[in-house]
C-alpha cells in the first residue's frame, strides 16, 4: 500500500517514539518525509536506516519552539519540494511537578515546546499550504488533556490547548483546503514509559480497558488514517487512541 505516494510530510519530534514509528509508517508508504528534532544521532541514524531501504527522508536539528528556526526550516522544504502535504505536530516534553512544588521555569519550558512549537510550526506550515493548495495538519494531544492528570499542569494545559487550537485552525483553514486534526494517545510503550517502575506501568495498564498498553505503531496508523485520502471528510475531531480509557 502506498497511501502517500510522492507526497512531502513533516514530523516533529521524528526521530524515536511515535515520531520515529511515523516517520516509518509515512516514509514505507511512499512519502517524502522531513524529520525534526533536537537529537541529531537518532534523527541521522533513522533517516540513514529509512534512505537504506530506498525510501525518501531527510534530518534537520528544529527547535519547535523557536519561530525562527522553523520558518528556516520550512522555507528549506518550500526550496526542495515546492509544497508540503502533511504536517504531524509530534514534538513534546513532560516536566512533571505537582501545583504546589512546579515553578515558572518548568511551568513555561513545557509550554514552550508542547504548545507555542505547534503553533510555530503550524503557522509556517499552513502558509506554505495555501500556497501549494492544501493538506492536512495533524497535532498531538493526549487523554490527559480531555480527563486532566496528577502531577502534570503543564503538560495538560498544553494538550488541552492542542484540542482548542485544532477546532479553531479546522474552522479557519478548511475553506483553503487543509483539514486539521488531533489525535489523544493513551498510555504508549514508548522507550521513555518502558524505563520506568514496573508498578507504575501496570498501574497503566489497569486503567486501560483493553488491557494492554498501546504501541507507538497504533498512534502511527492513527495519524495515518487521518492524512489519507479515506479521512477526506474529517477535520476538527480528536481522536482518542487509548485502549477505551475515555470511552
Amino acid at each position: 500500500m502506498n497511501r502517500f505516494e510522492n507526497k512531502v510530510v513533516l514530523v516533529t519530534g521524528g526521530a524515536a517514539g511515535i515520531g520515529k514509528a511515523t516517520s516509518e509508517l509515512f516514509a514505507r508508504e511512499g512519502a517524502k518525509v522531513y524529520i525534526w528534532d533536537l537529537d541529531e544521532n537518532s534523527g541521522e541514524k533513522l533517516v540513514n536506516e529509512l534512505v537504506s531501504k530506498s525510501w525518501k527522508s531527510a534530518f534537520k536539528k528544529v527547535d519547535v519552539s523557536d519561530f525562527e528556526a522553523v520558518k528556516v526550516g520550512m522555507s528549506e522544504i518550500a526550496d526542495e519540494d515546492g509544497r508540503l502535504d502533511v504536517i504531524i505536530n509530534n514534538a513534546g516534553i513532560t516536566m512533571d511537578k505537582t501545583l504546589l512544588k512546579m515553578d515558572p521555569e518548568t511551568w513555561q519550558k513545557v509550554i514552550d515546546v508542547n504548545l507555542t512549537g505547534v503553533f510555530n510550526c503550524t503557522k509556517a506550515a499552513a502558509e506554505l499550504m495555501v500556497q501549494s493548495g492544501g493538506g492536512v495538519i495533524l497535532n498531538a494531544s493526549s487523554v490527559v488533556g480531555l480527563y486532566g492528570n496528577f502531577g502534570q499542569t503543564n503538560y495538560v494545559a498544553t494538550k488541552a490547548g492542542v484540542i482548542g487550537m485544532t477546532k479553531t485552525w479546522a474552522r479557519e483553514l478548511g475553506r483553503k483546503g487543509i483539514r486539521v486534526n488531533a489525535v489523544a494517545p493513551g498510555f504508549i510503550a514508548t522507550e521513555m514509559v518502558q524505563k520506568m517502575p514496573e508498578k507504575v506501568v501496570e498501574g497503566m495498564v489497569s486503567k486501560t480497558p483493553l488491557g494492554r498498553m498501546g504501541k507507538p505503531e497504533d498512534i502511527a496508523d492513527a495519524y495515518a488514517f487521518l492524512a489519507s485520502d479515506a479521512a477526506s471528510f474529517i477535520s476538527g475531531i480528536t481522536l482518542s487512541v487509548d485502549g477505551g480509557i475515555v470511552s
